[in-house]
Order: C-alpha cells, then sequence, then structure tokens
C-alpha cells in the first residue's frame, strides 16, 4: 500500500493525541493505541469526528510483551508494514501535595520561568514503587515494543521511529561517571549494559543514594528512564542502518502527565516529534533533537 501507516503509543491522551491529529492531517494512516480500550475508542471517535478517518484503534499495554505482540501480528495482517513509530507512552513517575499543586496553578509562569520550572520540579515526590513503575513502561515498554515491531518497519522504505525524551534525561544534567561513559559509548553499548544502569539505579533509589551517586535528584526515574531511551536509540540507529530512529523533547507540556502543568499546549508539543516523522532523510538516524533543533544526548 502507498499510504504510510504509523503507530503511536499512548495516544489517547496529551502530546499522543495531537501527535496522532496531525499526522492523520498530513494524509498518514495512524494507529492510535491506548492501555485503556474505552479511552483509546473515544479518542478514535473523536479524531475521527474531526474529518480524520484514517484514524483506527489497537489495544496495547506497554508493559505487557502479549499486547505488544498483538499489536504486531495486527499490523502485519492487515498492513504487511510498518512506516512509523512514535513512542510516546509514558508516566512521570511521581506525585504531587494537591494543595501544592493549587498554589502552582496561581502562578504566572511568563513571570519567571525557571522559579516556575524550578517550584514544580521541586514539589514533585518520588517513591521506589512508582521508580519502577517509571522505568518498567518508560524505558522496557518503548523497547519491547520498538524491538518487537523493528521486522515490520524495515519492510517500510522509509521506516522511522522517533521516541518522545526529555530535556532532564540529557547527560549534561547527571553526574554519574560510570553511568556517563556506559551511555555515552556506543560501540561497547548492549542492552546487557542497558538493563546494568537499570538495576544501578534501583538499588541506588532503594539504598537512599540517588543524589550522591550522581542521579538528578527530582523527577529521577523519569530522567533515567528517558536517557536509557536515547542510549537505546543509538543502538538501535547503529544496528539498522536503513531505519531512522531519533530522540526528541517536545518541551515542557501542559498534560496530564505534568497535572496540567507546562509551557506549551498539547499541539504546540507534538509539532517536533511530527515533524521528525514525516522526514524522509535517513541522516538524522541517531540524532537527538530539542525541539526542532539538535542537541547532545
Amino acid at each position: 500500500m502507498a499510504t504510510r501507516v504509523a503507530v503511536v503509543t499512548g495516544g489517547n491522551r496529551g502530546i499522543g493525541l495531537e501527535i496522532c491529529r496531525q499526522l492523520a492531517s498530513s494524509g498518514v494512516l495512524v494507529v492510535l493505541t491506548a492501555r485503556d480500550e474505552e479511552k483509546g475508542s473515544r479518542a478514535v471517535e473523536e479524531l475521527q469526528g474531526s474529518a480524520l478517518p484514517d484514524v483506527i484503534f489497537h489495544q496495547l499495554d506497554v508493559a505487557d510483551r502479549s499486547s505488544i505482540a498483538r499489536l504486531a501480528e495486527f499490523i502485519k495482517t492487515k498492513f504487511g508494514k510498518l512506516d512509523i513509530l512514535v513512542n510516546n507512552a509514558a508516566i512521570g513517575g511521581t506525585t504531587i501535595d494537591p494543595e501544592r499543586l493549587k498554589e502552582l496553578q496561581m502562578q504566572n509562569p511568563e513571570e519567571d520561568v525557571r522559579t516556575f520550572v524550578d517550584g514544580y520540579l521541586g514539589s514533585l515526590q518520588q517513591s521506589y514503587e512508582l521508580a519502577k513503575e517509571c522505568l518498567d513502561i518508560n524505558f522496557n515498554g518503548t523497547k519491547d515494543v520498538t524491538e518487537c515491531l523493528i521486522p515490520l518497519l524495515l519492510l517500510s522504505k522509509s521506516g522511522r521511529v522517533v521516541n518522545i525524551t526529555s530535556q532532564t534525561a540529557q547527560l549534561k544534567f547527571m553526574s554519574n561517571e560510570g553511568v556517563i561513559k556506559v551511555l555515552s559509548d556506543i560501540d561497547s553499548l548492549s542492552e546487557e549494559k542497558l538493563d546494568e544502569v537499570t538495576c544501578a539505579f534501583l538499588a541506588d533509589f532503594k539504598d537512599g543514594n540517588l543524589a550522591a551517586r550522581g542521579w538528578l535528584p527530582v523527577a529521577s526515574a523519569y530522567a533515567a528512564s528517558k536517557a536509557l531511551v536515547n542510549a537505546h536509540s543509538r543502538l538501535l540507529a547503529r544496528r539498522h542502518p536503513s531505519l531512522a530512529v531519533c530522540c526528541v523533547t517536545p518541551g515542557f507540556v501542559r498534560t496530564s502527565m505534568n497535572y496540567g502543568m507546562g509551557l506549551v499546549s498539547a499541539a504546540e508539543g507534538a509539532r517536533p516529534p511530527v515533524a521528525l516523522a514525516l522526514r524522509d532523510e535517513p541522516g538524522d538516524s541517531g540524532l537527538n533533537f530539542e525541539l526542532f533543533d539538535e542537541c547532545e544526548f
């Protein structure tokens, strides 16, 4: 089939929903996926009601390998190949005190952006259970979905993987020299080493050693999970030269994952990943983008 086919994970709300909307508006046939069937189906109905008929729903729990396998079989049977995969599904791995959230919501971020962002990040609360779930979904889930769908992406003439990442995942914000060395050394990087970093992070979290070991002290699990996604993207880009695999930071977006806090709308945040998904140039494989500009990992 001539029409490009895209899978978007976590597509029922926020940035994911807007990515689906913008891809479909560009003539791409979009498979919107979500863990919750009811929410996913409602999202598809919303898009189809906005004159975007080429959006269909398929259930996907990125933390469930049998669910991933069912999606892959569906794509293979219905389309025979996959052109675009946007890995957007993620959780923040934090909670926030409701009263503190009300205080933040009363602030005007335009008056002092840095104070607003620092105040928000400093208000987030973490636990080991949330941290483990965050890495399971954001890193392991993204990795499992991608690796299961790669055979279908390789059947496309221009297979592309776009991973949503975060500025907080950039290694310059980390001071753990051992981890930085592992994640930076693309020539010797492997899934086993990424798993070792995951285990090291969780052990440090459990022992209360995050700051002492040089991990980001706030939104720690989210930052670590996205740093691992960045590294895995580079690994896949090297392993599959016929694919374009890249990462993109959409900015601090007002979504439910951020408790409605942020500096840009979901529609604005969706534009950079959509632009990368629609590109034809293979030369951006293995790169990291902040909005529309290339940046360091």
